[in-house]
């Protein structure tokens, strides 16, 4: 595995004490109509490879789908690219749904 993980309580601990992580939703737009996290970016996981240009190399940057297995796949493409500091929230937003 190339990339980090992080836990729904560690990410929420982090915007409660005001962190602006960079998140990308790799979710489809029929899943993010139903609720996204405030403040991330909604870029499509099919459309990740047209996009590179707007996701920041420089930072830690947190992928966010479903159930944490597309965006672990993201992970692992953008590290294959040359991304450094990718993250993946394990259990996607149906983890965040139960927290």
């Amino acid at each position: 595995m190339s990339y980090e993980t992080t836990t729904v309580e560690q990410l929420r601990a982090r915007l409660e004490a005001g962190e602006k992580p960079y998140m990308i939703d790799v979710r489809e737009d029929e899943e993010v109509a139903y609720g996204m996290i405030e403040g991330a970016v909604h870029i499509p996981m099919g459309q990740i490879p047209d996009r590179l240009d707007e996701i920041p190399r420089d930072r830690e940057v947190i992928f966010i789908c479903r159930s944490g297995g597309r965006s672990g796949r993201v992970c692992e493409y953008l590290a294959q690219q040359g991304f450094g500091h990718t993250v993946n929230m394990v259990g996607g937003m149906l983890a965040w749904a139960d927290a």
